[in-house]
């Protein structure tokens, strides 16, 4: 059954391919029939030879099918116990950076924002799974959020948990750059109610932890300015609306 979010990108390859435009002049259509047929080792192995051959690693889309080919690949257990995909998920999230830095003016982004979603989800509940872990899991929850900025630099969660996280390190002025970008990037969205569900779910984890931060340190009228953040978005949710009561 051929994916959802391939619905889309497919009619804009073939666009694409007939208009001429300059960057990714290839439609990619083999890796594009290999996704779809599952044979995500053989779409892999010739994604991974594009990003490498001189005439096309510079072409944005092998690098996205790297990445949604290990993504795809995490989930199977075949795969899991193979000694070279058991970190399939996190090289999902490498390869999707390297696809953003070829693709920086979003030629081909938003039509997949189904996989996004989907890639977005499984790397903020792993981040999260290892933030509320304590100490022992802040550095593999920062490389999560790490790598959500990289791929998805829009996404205003994802850079207030790498603050967070930059701070649990002890980098206290990466964690306040963190935290700028994150209110730069929430203005640019134009607030908590435009970002995508996914994203929203990680705002409404990320305005809890980084009030329990500020109260920490002693600063519950931060810690009630951050809440104050979610209050219109988040009015019905029952999690939220529980730990804002706090800072009353």
């Amino acid at each position: 059954m051929m994916k959802r979010f391939f619905l889309v990108p497919l009619l804009a390859l073939v666009a694409m391919a007939s208009t001429g435009r300059a960057q990714d002049k290839k439609p990619y259509d083999d890796l594009l029939v290999k996704y779809v047929d599952e044979k995500y080792e053989d779409c892999l192995a010739k994604a991974e030879r594009y990003t490498q051959a001189e005439s096309t690693k510079r072409d944005a889309l092998p690098y996205l099918y790297m990445s949604m080919c290990l993504y795809e690949m995490s989930k199977i257990p075949k795969y899991q116990a193979m000694e070279d995909y058991k970190k399939a998920d996190r090289d999902a999230l490498k390869w999707a950076e390297k696809y953003r830095k070829k693709d920086k003016d979003k030629e081909f982004f938003n039509n997949y924002e189904d996989y996004w979603s989907e890639l977005n989800t499984m790397a903020q509940e792993s981040g999260l799974n290892e933030y509320e872990s304590g100490t022992k899991g802040m550095s593999k929850a920062r490389r999560y959020f790490d790598s959500m900025t990289g791929y998805y630099p829009e996404n205003p969660g994802a850079w207030l948990m790498l603050g967070l996280t930059n701070y649990g390190s002890n980098m206290a002025k990466e964690g306040d750059e963190a935290i700028a970008k994150y209110k730069e990037a929430l203005d640019a969205a134009g607030g908590i109610d435009r970002l995508p569900e996914d994203q929203k779910k990680l705002m409404k984890a990320g305005l809890i932890h980084y009030a329990e931060y500020l109260d920490a340190k002693g600063d519950k009228s931060g810690a009630k300015a951050a809440m104050e953040t979610g209050k219109e978005a988040f009015k019905d949710d029952a999690e939220f609306k529980a730990a804002f009561a706090g800072y009353q």
